[in-house]
């Protein structure tokens, strides 16, 4: 192919390339693309093309930015479906179930971020961990401050991180300090929206925390507002603890489950996405299905908090858009290697399996799939936002043993999901550029 020297120069990105075109739940092997030396091709912060390197390296412009990533993977920057910013904190607090846990360490933390400086270090900390493990895209709770909001976008817009966030909407069963008003809620909301979703690569998310801790009325109101701008998201928890439904159908004695609480109230869609979704039955499944509305998988939290265990099988039955989520500060690592390492024995324990291909497809295109943004990141067909990670496979003394004995590329992947974390991480790119670089083997030359 003859590659055009129009516009910025040209960035082209040596090593093995894997990504995937289509779900591998379905499609098998076919679905996963592999270029054991491949060369990933980026112009203006966007993917110009990716295949073998010997059959692109001829047709480099001389002004072609080379950088050698020779001995890694590149893969599709991780997508994290659900996650709390003002929550990294408390990572690792000694364990609670559920609602004592939120008492004791989550809504503590979240107050001390009605300072707008608190809460601006907390969010620049928060996106840092997000790049150094390999995240370039995330949907996140802030907390029921306008401040927190407003200093999650202004550290993702500087870091240039396609993010979707929004305020938590609180006004009962919950401590006085983060509790707002529905009318407070909506307008808050509201000021939000108009100046920051669409900007950039940032979207905005109708945010109640979940059904227990808002009103009859901001339910409302959070509902009626999701259905009213354009590519809006809404985020919220789902049956996460059998307590939690127990709770939840108490306050709304009139709903059919826990899930028809939200769908009473508008809340139920494409774009809402809901984490957990635990303790479901299949009616649950199928209307969530039928109305494109999203799970977000979240193993560590759910194995650290005793939730209870996700069923993934049951949810690819019903065709359901499914993500994985960090769900930090229960959940105890920002790694989605390790997040993929515990998908993997929370599914063992329930009688399914989760193949390398899987796994890693959940972390780039499936994550994207499930946030409706497939067109822009996930994967590295031409035209897409060019996110990357770059992992090292030789990380640790352990993973290199280990490696020297895996024969396939599955294995090789697996071992990365079983063994791997933030170490592996070389470097990760935003839009073409470095955004976080641990290693001085990936060398940038110009040419």
């Amino acid at each position: 192919m003859r590659i055009s020297t129009d516009s910025s120069p040209l960035l082209a990105v040596r090593g093995e390339i894997v990504h995937f075109t289509d779900d591998p739940f379905a499609h098998g092997a076919d679905a996963c693309v592999h270029f054991p030396d491949g060369l990933l091709l980026v112009r203006d912060g966007h993917v110009l093309d990716c295949g073998p390197a010997l059959a692109l390296e001829s047709s480099l412009p001389t002004d072609a930015r080379r950088v050698d990533c020779s001995g890694k993977l590149i893969l599709p920057g991780f997508i994290d479906t659900h996650t709390h910013s003002a929550q990294t904190e408390i990572i690792a607090s000694h364990g609670e179930q559920l609602t004592t846990w939120l008492e004791t360490y989550a809504w503590p933390a979240e107050a001390r971020h009605a300072d707008p400086a608190y809460a601006a270090a907390g969010a620049g900390f928060f996106c840092d961990q997000l790049l150094r493990h390999g995240t370039t895209t995330a949907m996140v709770f802030t907390t029921v401050h306008p401040a927190s909001t407003e200093a999650l976008f202004e550290a993702a817009r500087a870091r240039r991180m396609r993010m979707i966030a929004g305020k938590v909407l609180m006004d009962r069963n919950c401590p006085e300090s983060l509790r707002d008003t529905s009318s407070e809620g909506d307008a808050q909301s509201r000021a939000l929206i108009e100046k920051w979703h669409g900007r950039e690569r940032l979207a905005y998310a109708v945010t109640p925390r979940f059904a227990p801790t808002s009103t009859e009325e901001q339910m409302r109101q959070a509902g009626r507002l999701f259905g009213e701008a354009p590519g809006l998201y809404l985020q919220t928890h789902l049956a996460e603890q059998r307590a939690e439904v127990a709770w939840a159908m108490w306050l709304h004695p009139g709903a059919r489950s826990y899930l028809d609480i939200y769908e009473r109230f508008g809340q139920l869609g494409a774009r809402s996405v809901f984490a957990h979704c635990i303790w479901l039955d299949d009616e649950d499944r199928l209307h969530m299905a039928a109305h494109g509305a999203t799970m977000s998988f979240c193993p560590t939290s759910n194995l650290f908090l005793g939730s209870g265990l996700f069923d993934l099988g049951r949810a690819r039955d019903f065709g359901l858009r499914v993500g994985l989520g960090s769900d930090i500060g229960a959940g105890t690592s920002f790694s989605m290697l390790q997040i993929l390492n515990e998908a993997y024995k929370a599914l063992q324990l329930v009688g399914q399996t989760l193949t390398p291909e899987a796994g890693f497809y959940l972390a780039t295109l499936g994550g994207a799939r499930a946030l409706y943004l497939d067109s822009y990141v996930g994967n590295f067909l031409p035209g897409r936002e060019a996110d990357f990670v770059v992992l090292d496979p030789h990380a640790t003394t352990l993973l290199g043993a280990r490696m020297s004995h895996a024969s396939t590329l599955a294995e090789r992947l697996f071992a990365l999901m079983m063994l791997g974390d933030d170490r592996c991480v070389a470097a990760t790119y935003i839009l073409g550029e470095p955004a976080f670089q641990r290693d001085v083997s990936v060398r940038s030359q110009n040419l």
